[in-house]
């Protein structure tokens, strides 16, 4: 990760903090259920809702291992068992790409005086995949990633840990996640949070703090 040392900008902005999930990268368990389940959308969703739901992932996201995670699941819903261990043998599936106008704007932030972190919730199992496949992900000076650190966001102790890991200060420091309970989570814990819904609003909302992008 490529080191910076930043000052203010004219708003006191000196620090700029990404979630990761469909902000910069696509991430959705239907890219791949939709080949799975084929026509039967409701299918899809009965199984995203009932055996492999957020809750369940966002214990690996935690740190919970895949294999633990997988044999819970079967012994649950043996009928599925092949579409449980899709989850985490196509995972890769799940993520079709960046999200390009963000990257974009990710890039332009890069010529900025301002330090670039990510803090996101993440399998240590399969973050992997993203570090292989994206470089912008070298653009930054740290990422945590909340299987690693087996704390997931909104936990207010996951925004403790980057500021006190990268010694910041959370009056000068802009977090953005498209999920507003992290963002509210952010705003407790003294951080600017933006909530992400796309990187024409992201610039904008940046360029009023002060931030001189293009």
């Amino acid at each position: 990760m490529s080191q910076a040392v930043a000052r203010p900008s004219s708003q006191g902005v000196d620090t700029i903090i990404f979630d990761l999930g469909n902000v910069l990268i696509q991430w959705d368990p239907r890219h791949l259920y939709r080949k799975i389940f084929g026509a039967d959308e409701a299918a899809m969703e009965r199984f995203l809702s009932d055996v492999c739901n957020a809750e369940w992932n966002e214990r690996q996201d935690c740190g919970r291992p895949w294999k633990e995670a997988i044999a819970e699941a079967v012994a649950r819903y043996p009928e599925h068992e092949s579409n449980i261990n899709a989850y985490f043998d196509r995972w890769s599936e799940m993520m079709p790409g960046a999200i390009e106008e963000t990257v974009k704007v990710l890039d332009q932030l890069r010529n900025v005086n301002v330090r670039l972190l990510a803090l996101t919730n993440w399998s240590a199992e399969t973050f992997h995949f993203a570090e292989a496949r994206f470089p912008f992900l070298t653009w930054f000076e740290g990422i945590v990633v909340s299987g690693r650190e087996r704390l997931v966001k909104p936990d207010p102790a996951i925004f403790r840990l980057i500021i006190e890991r990268y010694d910041l200060r959370p009056e000068t420091t802009v977090f953005i996640d498209d999920s507003l309970r992290n963002v509210e989570a952010a705003e407790r814990e003294g951080l600017r949070a933006v909530h992400f819904d796309n990187a024409t609003a992201l610039a904008g909302r940046l360029r009023a703090m002060g931030i001189d992008l293009p």
